[in-house]
């Protein structure tokens, strides 16, 4: 029988999602500096919550909560992540 240690998977899950949301936090800092620029208090405010919700991701109870490989996997979020790394 296979021992997982989930401690250690979620780690790992999380340097995932590190992994994955740096190109996405580059891409809303130009976003929030544009909107700096024009003075487009509206988008910055936009841009500054979607920076903050990925900064966030880490903390995800969900990821906490998985007790199971496949849970942990389902954890992912798409919707602010992308495509999952876990899918071939």
């Amino acid at each position: 029988m296979i021992n997982i240690n989930m401690d250690k998977a979620r780690e790992i899950h999380k340097d995932k999602i590190r992994v994955a949301r740096k190109p996405l936090l580059e891409t809303k800092d130009v976003e929030f500096m544009r909107a700096v620029e024009s003075a487009d208090t509206v988008t910055q405010t936009s841009v500054a919550a979607e920076k903050q919700a990925l900064r966030d991701a880490t903390s995800d109870p969900d990821i906490d909560a998985a007790t199971t490989p496949e849970e942990l996997k389902s954890a992912w979020k798409t919707d602010l992540l992308g495509d999952s790394p876990y899918t071939t």
